[in-house]
């Protein structure tokens, strides 16, 4: 089976989810039966913009559907822990660690930050993402009574550590 590979700034880049075989490019679950288990960690962000003053009045817990923290943190947690029934490609990992941290960022927005760490075969990248999208998710569920241009913005990872590739910062990252 070949590898499918692409020229990504001038780094030849695997796309370790395709296998070829004849009959096209098709997805599939990476082998990780070989690989020795390790310490990772991921930390992910997500940020959630609200028109006008309304953050303030989110943050307060005076919002339509009341609190939203503990609530949002509660179903990121969630999240995260079930990410491989969501993505189709991810290895069910036991998390041992997960913390989720809501909090003002500006005067508009709110910042999710998802933390996950595991001993495994392979990251806990998609963990850490998903359980910071599900939580701003839920705070746009929440929010959305108020005004239908709240946003979600930049999902995104911020931090990884462990594996083959060894830690990876996003660029500004402390």
């Amino acid at each position: 089976m070949a590898k499918r590979t692409r020229r990504e700034g001038g780094v030849r880049a695997r796309l370790s989810h395709v296998a070829t075989d004849g009959r096209g490019p098709r997805s599939r679950m990476v082998d990780v039966g070989k690989k020795v288990a390790g310490r990772r960690t991921a930390l992910a962000r997500a940020r959630v913009r609200f028109p006008g003053d309304l953050c303030a009045l989110v943050w307060s817990g005076r919002g339509p559907k009341g609190p939203i923290e503990e609530v949002a943190r509660c179903a990121g947690l969630l999240a995260a822990k079930r990410t491989a029934e969501l993505v189709p490609l991810c290895h069910p990992l036991s998390l041992d660690h997960l913390e989720i941290e809501i909090r003002p960022c500006a005067v508009d927005q709110l910042e999710i930050l998802c933390r996950a760490s595991t001993v495994a075969k392979t990251g806990v990248e998609m963990e850490a993402l998903t359980g910071a999208a599900v939580a701003a998710l839920t705070v746009y569920d929440m929010t959305k009574a108020l005004d239908k241009g709240i946003r979600i913005e930049a999902v995104e990872l911020v931090e990884k550590t462990g594996g083959k590739s060894g830690t990876w910062r996003a660029r500004g990252a402390r």
